[in-house]
């Protein structure tokens, strides 16, 4: 497909189609978040989602069980347990649609066209969307048959660190994850099919990378960090995120920055760019956490900006304010620096 979205407007083309009635195929490499994008707006939506994996399935699993009904003396039909009930307003969502075998994929033609199969009918409320690698991804797919495709609305997925940034930002991501991809975009995401390597930077590995930082058990032990590190986003770039992550533990404090006990960067520790970003996203993080302290955000934000623009060059500062005001949605218009600021920096500024 020569045209492909952002998971951020892969929710909003959703909402559209679902406005619609109409079902819509995700199509995108491993990890690129597909599954998440539908979980997410799921939640957004208030919405159940019902995700089942026709990969598992026998085409006579649609159609249910046959009994025998003793009141109209026929052969009647229990539908699976996994589809819908009658009132339901899920999200009926089909993941790895194309590594079910064709015979099932033909058996999904009446549920995804007519919204029935069988004696069962699709309740109303119920929108259906399918998920699934492309044929050139190297996965277990199948040629998804032309009658099938054309009751799909298609929708390729692509890599979009900026949405990406925003999304990380309010799910908790670890910030030496964020500093280190904010700084690294190309180690974000390198699917390669022709790959020999299983281990390879995806936004799904990075979010396996961050879990693995926030648990307490591995703080004392290294090695072990590291194998799952590499483990998940490959050993090249495992063994570049975790000496850059070891490089940042000589900056200073986020938390000192802001309380005002820091005000300049010693000379001597010449930071090197990847370490100027990884600081900016650290000072967002602190400030963030206290948002709802509001003495002490007032304090702290002006603090903040004094810090940034005596101490940074001046695409950081911008990188900073950005993250500030757009991606965390923090208020810095009450600083008694904000001045000082807008006349220095205010042109580079899109949205503050």
């Amino acid at each position: 497909m020569d045209r492909q979205v952002s998971p951020l407007r892969a929710k909003e083309a959703l909402k559209a189609a679902f406005r619609a009635k109409r079902p819509v195929m995700l199509w995108g490499p491993p990890g690129i978040g597909k599954s998440e994008a539908v979980m997410e707006l799921g939640e957004e939506l208030g919405r159940e989602v019902i995700d089942v994996r026709l990969a598992l399935w026998d085409p006579t699993d649609l159609k249910g069980m046959p009994f025998y009904n003793p009141q109209s003396q026929r052969m009647d039909w229990a539908p699976p347990c996994e589809l819908p009930l009658p009132g339901s307003t899920a999200i009926l969502f089909l993941d790895e649609l194309p590594s079910a075998v064709p015979s099932v994929q033909a058996a999904a033609y009446q549920l995804i066209h007519n919204r029935r199969v069988g004696t069962y009918r699709l309740p109303e409320g119920v929108d259906i969307v399918a998920a699934g690698n492309r044929e050139g991804d190297r996965g277990v797919t199948y040629r998804m048959p032309k009658p099938l495709a054309n009751r799909f609305l298609h929708l390729e997925m692509k890599d979009d660190f900026d949405s990406w940034l925003g999304w990380a930002l309010s799910k908790g991501i670890h910030q030496d994850v964020v500093g280190y991809l904010t700084f690294a975009k190309s180690d974000f995401m390198q699917f390669d099919p022709k790959a020999a390597e299983l281990a390879f930077p995806t936004p799904r590995s990075w979010r396996f990378v961050s879990d693995f930082l926030n648990d307490q058990a591995l703080e004392t032990n290294q090695d072990i960090l590291d194998d799952l590190v590499m483990g998940a986003v490959g050993v090249g770039v495992g063994m570049k995120f975790m000496a850059h992550r070891r490089s940042v533990k000589r900056l200073p404090h986020a938390s000192d920055i802001l309380s005002g006990q820091v005000t300049q960067v010693d000379p001597q520790l010449k930071l090197n760019t990847a370490e100027t970003y990884s600081l900016v996203v650290n000072i967002c993080f602190e400030l963030k956490r206290v948002e709802c302290e509001e003495h002490r955000y007032a304090s702290s934000i002006n603090n903040v900006l004094s810090f940034m623009m005596e101490n940074l060059q001046e695409e950081f500062v911008v990188l900073g304010a950005v993250l500030i005001c757009n991606h965390y949605k923090l208020n810095i218009t009450n600083a008694k620096r904000f001045d000082d600021f807008i006349k220095k920096f205010g042109k580079h500024i899109v949205s503050v």
